[in-house]
């Protein structure tokens, strides 16, 4: 219990930190035996989406087609597949967790991962669907210069990407021995291998609908479940408080904020790495360019919000209920009670409730959904990650926008083979290691690389190609050391006695540093190209406030 609430005090991350946590608390556990139930029930998803992607091979024809599903995804399909994408196995297993743990402070870490949705809405998302056409590197290039501000940016899109990959991997390869009994190599095997035929042939028409399928079969899971243990209570809330309350180690203070957060810079970095990190997610952004126009994009951020909210609310009762349904029960629960008071901890609370509530059917098609979640959001990384190094390198810097769509494609689909063994061994390799500080450096990159000067970009007339250059690489930089130097990685992994830097959380520290050296040196950049760079933001903007001429993205 200790070990897994100091974790997430250091980390300070939600969504993916839980699978990190999920993943160490799972990698203690024996191989359980083979649930049979959820291997029916994967096979049965597998074989479903199987069938989408042969469907969706047929639709694939164009380079609009593999990375933007032709811009034919409406705003609802298209929320629901956001939802899809941003909701992983550790939202369901990680949270449920936390919240059984820690109550109140696990629906405190919902709300700082829900707040970067109203950025994105509000400020985002329909200048990103009028400038953009295939990756957010079409944004920040839209006026400055192609080549290097295009390099910049897949670079830092590629490193989030891999982090995320390593992330998941582990956590696929960790939840899914524990869940199916299969070996740990052979787990992660099975989800590079689906996630190379989703994507490679497919593309994003079948990335799409994968998520739109594993979207509802996560929230009709977690309804399902916190449906089944809420009726045990006549549905009160009241009710079910008061007995948590009762029974837990925390008592009374079980619906009070607790203390997390070591101290409140580390609270403040956290907040704006969650909202400004989720902002610059490239997986995420990149599901903006699949909608026809920049209304259904807004209805997108609005139907993934709801679906997001929602869910977050399902999980937070399924937590409560736990606490009694699964901590009073040891057939359930590893640690069991002594006293009266719950002890111990267990990132798999969801499962052991599925099972306590509807037994071994309802732990099967829970189980496999936790595989589909992570099947979805690892075929949404290696989207991305093929889309920046075919779209951003290969055809719009190596061939100076002279590449046909054939060959673009060909390169996205070679990328995304190469992704997914590069997945595969890294997931391989990093089995023993602590995945949480590759999941931070992930949200501090996004934050501090991708963010400010996407947003700069979008709204300063005054960005020069050099002030991308210095904002873009000075926060991808200064993130990544931040994070190194940090105990996650400079003492928990590489041994030293003391971190040379004091906090876990970068993004404080390293975005407005990239927002410092944005302004600076784009103010005093004097040179003749800065000058026509800054006259091209009325065009810019014109095409950002209409969308006129959208359909041309990065063409220019």
């Amino acid at each position: 219990m200790h070990r897994i609430i100091q974790l997430a005090t250091t980390l300070g991350l939600l969504g993916l930190s839980h699978l990190a946590l999920a993943a160490d608390a799972v990698g203690a556990t024996e191989k359980q035996a083979t649930n049979w139930h959820a291997i029916i029930m994967f096979c049965i998803f597998v074989a479903m989406t199987m069938g989408i992607t042969y469907w969706a091979a047929s639709r694939t024809k164009s380079t609009s087609d593999f990375y933007t599903a032709g811009g034919g995804i409406t705003g609802f399909q298209n929320g629901l597949a956001i939802a899809g994408d941003y909701m992983s196995a550790a939202t369901l297993l990680g949270l449920t967790a936390m919240v059984y743990m820690q109550g109140y402070d696990g629906y405190i870490y919902m709300l700082c991962f829900f707040a970067g949705w109203p950025i994105i809405l509000f400020l985002m998302a329909e200048r990103l669907r009028n400038l953009g056409k295939f990756t957010f590197s079409d944004i920040t290039a839209y006026r400055l210069d192609q080549g290097k501000v295009r390099t910049m940016a897949a670079i830092s899109s590629l490193t989030v990407v891999c982090f995320y990959l390593i992330a998941q991997m582990v956590g696929a390869g960790q939840l899914i021995k524990l869940l199916f009994g299969l070996d740990y190599n052979v787990a992660i095997f099975a989800v590079g291998l689906l996630m190379m035929v989703y994507v490679t042939f497919g593309g994003m028409v079948a990335t799409t609908w994968v998520q739109i399928i594993k979207a509802c079969m996560l929230l009709f899971g977690g309804t399902l479940v916190m449906f089944l243990a809420f009726s045990q209570f006549d549905f009160s809330f009241s009710n079910l408080l008061e007995k948590a309350t009762a029974v837990h180690k925390l008592g009374d203070k079980l619906m009070s904020p607790g203390s997390l957060l070591a101290d409140p810079i580390t609270a403040i970095s956290l907040g704006l790495g969650l909202m400004f990190g989720t902002a610059g997610l490239p997986h995420i952004l990149m599901r903006f360019f699949t909608v026809s126009d920049a209304k259904e994009a807004r209805k997108s951020v609005l139907y993934a919000s709801g679906f997001v909210a929602y869910f977050f609310n399902v999980i937070f009762l399924m937590g409560l209920c736990g606490i009694l349904i699964v901590g009073q029960n040891p057939e359930f629960f590893e640690g069991g009670v002594v006293g009266g008071k719950l002890i111990g901890g267990g990132n798999m609370v969801a499962m052991h409730l599925a099972n306590a509530v509807g037994g071994n059917m309802l732990l099967g098609f829970l189980a496999a959904v936790a595989f589909a979640t992570i099947l979805a959001v690892v075929s949404g990384l290696a989207l991305a990650g093929a889309s920046a190094i075919s779209h951003d390198i290969y055809a719009r810097v190596i061939k100076k926008g002279q590449a046909s769509e054939a060959s673009e494609i060909r390169v996205s689909r070679i990328a995304t083979i190469c992704l997914g063994f590069v997945a595969i061994v890294l997931g391989i390799a990093f089995e023993k290691q602590n995945i949480a500080f590759m999941v931070g450096l992930a949200f501090g990159v996004a934050a501090a690389a991708n963010f400010p000067v996407l947003i700069l970009s979008m709204y300063w007339k005054g960005l020069t190609t050099r002030g991308a250059l210095w904002g873009g690489y000075g926060g991808l930089v200064s993130a990544v050391l931040f994070v190194v130097f940090s105990k996650s990685v400079w003492v928990d992994v590489l041994g030293n006695a003391a971190p040379l830097f004091p906090y876990t959380q970068p993004a404080l520290f390293a975005m407005p540093l990239a927002f410092l050296l944005a302004f600076i040196f784009s103010k005093s950049d004097s040179s003749v190209r800065a000058g026509k760079e800054i006259e091209a933001f009325e065009d810019q903007y014109v095409r950002a406030q209409t969308g006129f001429g959208a359909s041309g993205a990065a063409k220019h």
